[in-house]
């Protein structure tokens, strides 16, 4: 969000215009479309009169459920069992990766989610980081999964 005066030094003066990039998870059977016409809706109900607004979706994507009732979901737990010595977790869990739900869509082809980062990794912050070696765990864990399923 930026609402900041520019010109050519940062200035603490209000200034005559803001932005704001808004990003949001969809949960199962919620559509970006209509989601964005809610979220849409509601901001322009409550602007103050005289403001002006500008409201645009950049992207969208269906959100996805994984099911966790297939070999290749058991193949991943199994493998990682191996190799970091301890039972798989499965936990639900927000993202943005639109091809996940493609490939369920249009395709039919269930999708596997390794995860290998520790709940204080901070991802996508300024201050994000990753186990080392879960890093190569986790390389170790794709390659024993690739041949659980080659059996």
């Amino acid at each position: 969000m930026d609402s900041r005066f520019w010109s050519g030094l940062w200035n603490v003066t209000r200034s005559a215009r803001a932005s704001a990039k808004i990003s949001m998870r969809l949960v199962p059977n919620q559509r970006p479309e209509e989601i964005f016409k809610l979220f849409s809706e509601y901001v322009r109900s409550i602007v103050p009169r005289g403001i002006q607004i500008n409201i645009r979706q950049l992207s969208g994507a269906d959100p996805m459920l994984i099911r966790t009732d297939n070999h290749y979901v058991q193949a991943s737990k199994d493998a990682m069992k191996e190799v970091f010595g301890k039972d798989t977790v499965l936990i639900r869990s927000g993202g943005s990766i639109p091809i996940v739900a493609d490939f369920e869509k249009h395709l039919g082809i269930p999708s596997v989610m390794m995860g290998f980062g520790l709940p204080d990794d901070n991802l996508h912050a300024p201050n994000e980081k990753f186990h080392i070696p879960n890093f190569y765990r986790g390389i170790e864990s794709i390659i024993r999964f690739f041949q659980l399923l080659s059996f």
